[in-house]
């Protein structure tokens, strides 16, 4: 049977950013700030979000003030990534995340206050196989890495696709940058991730196999926030999705100044965030019944392999009008 574990020794520094949302939670309960409360001319707004490329756009705003400019006071919450956004936003320490489709349904199931306001990027290219050094067919992998959501989703649709059943391969499951050096020590044969960790498994002697399009899996990222919060703030929220917008174009139109934001705000190679970015649509656009049919897909996945209990109600989490009424 497929086994999911979670390996030993986490990093310290996502410990850290662990402690940092219980502490801002704990301190910022009940306060106006940390709510993003109805009072107050510039109410603040954090954004979780993970450390990778793909979050280019958000980075650039911040470098660029573009929040500012439009009358916002919005902080970037930068997390371990996959489920720790939307996390963020249900235990109270952020409005608003970032999350792919595949890692934020499970996230819906466990809080069916979620609500996925629109998309704002998607990709078919942006995650990678990697595979060590002597694998050279997927017929002879026996252990794979794997993130959560999105990863885990991919790494099954991967094996499926060359008639490998999932169940007869061991899944091991841990952060992103656990999983290169896993693969350096040979404790698992491949795995499916986006940069900086599939240059560092290249680096550690693997190779780039082929991209989660070539098995028919893509991603779309939204930003997710809690209808308790959303409720009040609409309008709000909808000025956020309207720079985001912005950004969107911006690092289309020059991708290398959205790398040069993310390493000033994440420390990422510049030249491999734009090498990453060529692979991905930066487009914000509203959620249309192609999400709903592909959030079906992923929820089936989810509940044939027991990671969930029910499916969200889509038809309520999937907000298909807001994005066209408020960000537009």
């Amino acid at each position: 049977m497929t086994r999911h574990h979670r390996t030993g020794g986490r990093p310290a520094a996502v410990l850290l950013t662990l402690l940092a949302l219980i502490l801002s939670a704990a301190c910022g309960a009940g306060t106006t700030d940390s709510a993003g409360a109805k009072g107050g001319d510039r109410p603040t707004v954090r954004i979780a979000l993970g450390v990778d490329a793909s979050y280019a756009p958000l980075y650039l705003a911040a470098e660029r003030g573009m929040f500012e400019d439009a009358g916002l006071d919005v902080r970037l919450v930068k997390v371990e990534g996959g489920p720790a956004a939307a996390q963020a936003v249900t235990a109270g320490t952020a409005q608003i995340s970032a999350n792919a489709d595949s890692t934020a349904l499970p996230q819906m199931v466990s809080n069916p206050d979620l609500r996925a306001l629109g998309a704002f990027q998607s990709s078919g290219r942006y995650l990678k196989v990697v595979l060590r050094k002597g694998i050279t067919s997927p017929r002879q992998i026996r252990t794979m890495g794997s993130i959560q959501g999105l990863g885990l989703y991919a790494t099954h649709e991967y094996l499926r696709h060359h008639g490998i059943d999932p169940d007869s391969v061991k899944i091991e499951q841990g952060a992103p940058q656990e999983i290169p050096t896993m693969l350096q020590r040979g404790d698992i044969d491949g795995y499916i991730l986006f940069d900086p960790w599939v240059s560092k498994g290249v680096a550690a002697g693997g190779r780039v196999a082929g991209s989660i399009g070539d098995f028919g899996v893509t991603y779309v990222q939204w930003l997710l926030a809690d209808q308790s919060w959303l409720k009040d703030h609409q309008t709000l929220a909808g000025k956020v999705f309207k720079v985001v917008s912005e950004a969107d174009r911006l690092v289309t139109k020059d991708p290398r100044a959205a790398a040069e934001a993310t390493e000033q705000q994440v420390q990422l190679p510049v030249a491999q965030t734009e090498k990453a970015l060529g692979d991905i649509t930066f487009q914000a656009r509203a959620l249309t019944s192609a999400d709903v049919t592909s959030s079906r897909r992923i929820v089936a996945f989810l509940l044939g392999r027991k990671l969930v209990k029910s499916s969200p109600d889509l038809d309520t989490v999937l907000l298909r009008s807001w994005y066209d009424r408020y960000a537009t």
